[in-house]
């Protein structure tokens, strides 16, 4: 099971590194799976995710506070769209690839809005 965990986290890690550069593909929700699948199956996978420099310190607070906050998630969604209507507008040609990139945006955007928890600041 420990290897099928690694694998599944590793397989998150590179689609969460890939969504970085393609617009609608989601990036937060696949290193927070990442996190999660390496935290039951590797503590050194797990403690080298957490020390990136990059990713760590958001990992680090979503697993502290237990969810995003609403501007934070409001934000990631709203630069998610604004790529990908940059992508679907100036920088696709076929339609079908505009198709899969709006659909990978709603996905991300539900996943962003409705499953990954919301929490208030703290004041």
């Amino acid at each position: 099971m420990k290897i099928i965990l690694i694998t599944l986290g590793t397989l998150s890690l590179f689609l969460g590194t890939i969504g970085i550069f393609i617009p609608g593909l989601p990036t937060t929700p696949f290193l927070l799976l990442t996190a999660a699948l390496y935290v039951r199956s590797s503590d050194r996978l797990y403690a080298r995710l957490i020390k990136n420099k990059y990713v760590g310190p958001k990992i680090a607070k979503f697993r502290q506070e237990k969810g995003m906050d609403k501007a934070t998630k409001l934000w990631s969604i709203f630069l998610m769209w604004l790529m990908i209507g940059i992508s679907v507008h100036f920088l696709l040609d076929k339609i079908w690839i505009k198709f899969v990139t709006i659909g990978l945006g709603i996905i991300g955007t539900v996943v962003m809005g409705f499953i990954i928890p919301t929490v208030h600041k703290r004041t």
